[in-house]
């Protein structure tokens, strides 16, 4: 019962009278007192939590991340509406952040073409002094970039 329990939602969760009941009437066991049910209820609830809790202990982590200075660096391209010439436009934004320090560079373009892409690039690049010296990491998930361009 205190297994079933531990997926419940707490309004569904056994009282200590109900669990009485219950070993009554599906064991016969009419001798157990509800005091000493309730002694034991209250010493291995806890403990079933953390044996529930080491079979998926996994779930619950996390994987630390490790970045060293200057290593690694970030791009993606995001929406932006502007007005310009009073009329509301929708741009990108360009943004190239470095994942140690959170420094960023972003620009705003027409479009995200492969020239925005390049020319973000290098305005980042001049701007923080150099490039990152392991990896870029990109977002390409909506294929406004092309890919040619990120190989």
């Amino acid at each position: 019962m205190l297994r079933e329990d531990l997926d419940a939602p707490r309004k569904q969760k056994h009282t200590i009278g109900r669990i009485v009941e219950r070993l009554a009437a599906e064991h016969d066991s009419e001798l157990a007192a509800y005091s000493t049910v309730r002694d034991y209820v209250a010493r291995r609830r806890p403990q079933l939590v953390v044996e529930a809790k080491e079979g998926r202990r996994h779930l619950e982590g996390m994987v630390p991340q490790a970045k060293q200075p200057g290593e690694e660096a970030g791009v993606d391209f995001a929406d932006v509406w502007l007005d310009l010439a009073w009329q509301r436009r929708k741009c990108v934004l360009f943004t190239l952040r470095m994942s140690y320090s959170g420094k960023a560079v972003h620009r705003v373009y027409a479009t995200a073409s492969q020239e925005a892409f390049l020319e973000g690039h290098v305005e980042a690049f001049e701007v923080l002094g150099g490039v990152p010296a392991v990896h870029i990491r990109y977002d390409c998930e909506d294929d406004r970039v092309p890919l040619r361009a990120v190989a």
